[in-house]
């Protein structure tokens, strides 16, 4: 399998890139800064180097075409503004959409939010927040819209750093939970190995289910 990942340098994408390549697939990371190739290449990916906040639709399909699947993974990250939102939680989510469709690239996996869309979280929470779970939602409903994709949405709830037990809680509605970022990436490699996956949206956090059967 051939596998390109959004947000290559992201902690889940770094773990999901490990897996995928102890085991022998072919992953490609795209990744904005440079010095973040060697990171990738220790982790058995392949750098792509390519600002999806600048870079046209007929740019990544060149990076993406010839994959089996493409994961999205990225994000504006701690301390960005609401407008990087937008520009990377949506729009460049959306990009990666359109690209995978010119590429004939059918199988999209996409990595949200928890909860993303419940308008109820617009209360009680500051702008950058707002944004955020707006733009998750949006870019979820852009993509899972599109006929000529396999989509699947996976809503992860607080991510920790602690060691992935394997045993998670999957649902259309989970309710608040944490889960560590290995067990995120552990699912997303379940997802990408299960089609049946394809035309779901659902939540998770830490739980008693090993993934197999969760799913």
């Amino acid at each position: 399998m051939r596998v390109v990942i959004a947000g290559g340098h992201g902690k889940i994408a770094l773990i999901l890139e490990r897996l995928l390549a102890e085991r022998g697939d072919t992953v490609t990371g795209i990744i904005r800064n440079p010095a973040q190739a060697a990171d990738l290449e220790a982790a058995g990916a392949a750098p792509a180097v390519l600002d999806l906040e600048q870079a046209s639709v007929d740019q990544v399909a060149e990076v993406v075409r010839g994959a089996d699947a493409v994961v999205f993974a990225a994000g504006a990250g701690p301390g960005s503004g609401a407008a990087r939102k937008q520009t990377v939680d949506r729009d460049a989510a959306v990009l990666l959409a359109d690209a995978a469709e010119a590429a004939g690239v059918a199988r999209y996996v996409m990595v949200s939010a928890i909860s993303a869309d419940d308008r109820n979280l617009d209360a009680g929470y500051d702008e950058v927040f707002r944004a955020y779970i707006r733009a998750k939602s949006e870019a979820d409903a852009n993509v899972r819209a599109r006929a000529g994709l396999q989509t699947t949405i996976v809503r992860p709830g607080r991510l920790t750093d602690e060691p992935g037990t394997g045993l998670v809680d999957i649902a259309e509605s989970t309710g608040r939970g944490a889960v560590p970022r290995a067990d995120v990436a552990a699912v997303l490699l379940a997802v990408l190995d299960t089609p049946g996956t394809a035309g779901r949206t659902f939540e998770l956090i830490g739980g008693n289910t090993p993934i197999s059967e969760a799913l």
